[in-house]
């Protein structure tokens, strides 16, 4: 794992979550409704293998319903789980539990997706000096806690948004006139804020290079191109593979030299872990 997980602040998650269950509930539940309101106990089990993650948004969709909900987990944050699994144990108000199943699970399971494909990246890598990024291609609203999931899976984060860090693309350098000349406004504009440039030829690395920034994105490049990257670069400036990268050309990438490969599928193509909950004891 890449360093300690630390989940978003607990406002952060209580929105996602007030969100999702305002979404879901309505004015009420009806169906919840028709059931006494006594203690019931309920678990959830993983139908297939995967990265579990996402468990603060998942404990707080029961506890915005029943704060008196018990929750214990039988597995830790990231940690990878065979499927007939019993990931979690809960005790509280049957409507509760009925409720707040579906926002919950929904949390669970594509919060499990993303960590789930992150890790098989960083799988895939073992051994390397390559290490897996996301990037900003996230379901809206949604951004902190797929980060997050990616964290629990072992990859980094890339830039949070806009705000935190200035890319200059292909349209930027274009309005500017030349990478040179992008890259000397955004210094003068944002100079305490990390730098990076996309290059998508050899001859626009040798420009950024030329330059100075904090780290190249090298885009659509062959792996014979990336090898002649990493050697103009030198070790200066770290380069990261944007484009193009697929579970089976990590690898190959990775055998290169590049520093990161950026991968928006971590959190874009996501399929969602088969998780279900069900009422009563679990099984022995």
């Amino acid at each position: 794992m890449a360093g300690p997980l630390t989940a978003p602040p607990a406002d952060v998650v209580a929105g996602d979550v007030a969100r999702a269950l305002a979404e879901d509930l309505g004015p009420g539940d009806a169906t919840a409704d028709l059931l006494p309101d006594d203690g019931s106990q309920a678990y959830v089990i993983a139908k297939e293998a995967g990265v579990v993650a996402g468990r603060p948004w998942f404990d707080a969709c029961f506890l915005a319903l029943d704060p008196a909900m018990q929750i214990h987990w039988r597995v830790a944050e990231g940690q990878a789980v065979d499927a007939g699994t019993v990931l979690v144990t809960l005790s509280g108000r049957s409507r509760a539990l009925v409720s707040a199943e579906r926002p919950a699970l929904n949390f669970l399971q594509t919060l499990s997706a993303t960590a789930t494909r992150t890790a098989e990246c960083v799988a895939a890598l073992a051994g390397t000096g390559t290490r897996v990024l996301d990037t900003r291609k996230t379901l809206p609203g949604l951004r902190q806690a797929q980060k997050y999931a990616v964290r629990a899976g072992g990859g980094l984060n890339h830039r949070m948004g806009l705000y935190d860090a200035v890319m200059l693309k292909e349209n930027h350098i274009h309005a500017a006139g030349s990478i040179a000349g992008a890259i000397a406004a955004a210094r003068a504009r944002h100079p305490s804020l990390p730098l990076i440039v996309e290059v998508e030829t050899l001859q626009e690395l040798d420009q950024a290079l030329a330059a100075g920034c904090d780290r190249i994105l090298v885009d659509e490049f062959s792996e014979d191109d990336l090898r002649e990257a990493v050697r103009r670069a030198g070790g200066r400036i770290p380069l990261e593979v944007s484009g193009g990268v697929t579970l089976d050309r990590l690898r190959a990438i990775a055998a290169t030299g590049v520093d990161f490969v950026s991968i928006g599928a971590l959190t874009k193509h996501v399929q969602a872990l088969d998780l279900s909950l069900r009422l009563g004891a679990p099984p022995s």
